[in-house]
């Protein structure tokens, strides 16, 4: 989603826009990119896919160690060459990563653009200056139809329904999505698959669960499914940025959120989001909706997360590393 938008916004400042990766729909498909991989791309093959790139913008490739020697060798055609490091979740905030301190890697020519202001700050402290720009959305999304939708789910116009739209892994933290709807005498719906070897998991969590339980995507839009919930679930322990809390704002749904460390820092804009500990606030304010809140929060996601805030941000750091064209 993050790639995707800023494409849309290079293109639409007249940049000819070319997509690499391991696999998918891409304009040139390296291999050696991929997850998991068994060998990394040649580097004369790299180079060859960025002849003629004024700017090159790495996604996380040279941040997270779920390819290693695939983010060297593209360091190394990158050496000296204008560069943008995207960087979503550095090797230092997963333990599994911990151990890897060679990322990411830097470079005069470069600039590294984080997605919080916690992991810019942590980068401060290791030697590396960079720049936060938030994950945006489009805030002109369709309203989604809640009829349909939850006629597709099975789920009666009375029922409440509690939406965690996330894949099942365990930082996720199912088990507390799932007892904040059981307090909410709530149906839990994930739309997620489990992920990460969490399936066994997955399956004793829900079915120990006190309250009706759906586990499938979403039969339309996410559009939809914000539309045919009455609250959102968002409990995760970690997340480098989480955009669920954002995209309630947008959709106008209360969202309880957990207290991963970027929550406190989005939170310090001014959302006012419930706390997962403590459902009987939000029962009382689905008992008692208060457009006003609702108010609030989309007004905080148009200002600070709208994709002209993106563009702005973008626009800036490339007039300061003199790439605008």
């Amino acid at each position: 989603m993050v790639a995707e938008t800023w494409q849309r916004i290079f293109a639409r400042w007249g940049w000819t826009v070319t997509t690499v990766a391991g696999e998918g729909r891409v304009d040139h498909v390296l291999p050696g990119l991929a997850l998991g991989a068994s060998e990394p791309p040649l580097m004369d093959h790299v180079a060859d896919a960025l002849v003629g790139a004024d700017l090159v913008v790495v996604e996380n490739l040279c941040t997270i160690p779920l390819n290693l020697p695939a983010a060297r060798v593209v360091a190394r055609v990158l050496a000296g060459r204008p560069a943008i490091l995207h960087h979503h979740d550095p090797a230092w905030q997963r333990a599994a990563h911990a151990a890897v301190t060679e990322l990411p890697p830097t470079d005069r020519a470069w600039r590294h653009v984080t997605i919080n202001r916690l992991t810019e700050l942590q980068m401060r402290d290791r030697g590396i200056d960079a720049t936060t720009i938030y994950n945006g959305f489009d805030l002109d999304r369709p309203a989604g139809d809640r009829t349909i939708t939850r006629a597709a789910l099975g789920v009666a116009a009375a029922e409440r329904l509690l939406l965690h739209p996330v894949r099942a892994i365990p930082r996720k933290d199912v088990p507390a999505a799932v007892a904040l709807a059981e307090e909410l005498h709530a149906t839990y719906w994930l739309v997620g698959p489990a992920e990460d070897g969490y399936d066994a998991e997955l399956a004793r969590v829900l079915a120990k669960a006190r309250c009706r339980v759906i586990h499938r995507a979403s039969p339309g839009s996410m559009d939809d499914a914000y539309a045919a919930a009455d609250a959102v679930a968002f409990p995760s322990t970690w997340e480098g940025f989480g955009n669920p809390p954002i995209e309630a704002a947008i959709h106008r749904r209360p969202v309880a959120v957990g207290p991963y460390p970027v929550a406190a820092e989005l939170r310090a804009l001014g959302f006012r989001w419930f706390d997962p500990a403590l459902p009987k606030t939000l029962d009382a304010f689905l008992r008692h909706p208060d457009g006003a809140l609702h108010d609030h929060n989309e007004a905080l996601a148009s200002r600070h997360f709208g994709l002209q805030r993106v563009r702005d941000d973008l626009a800036c750091l490339l007039h300061e590393a003199g790439w605008m064209r």
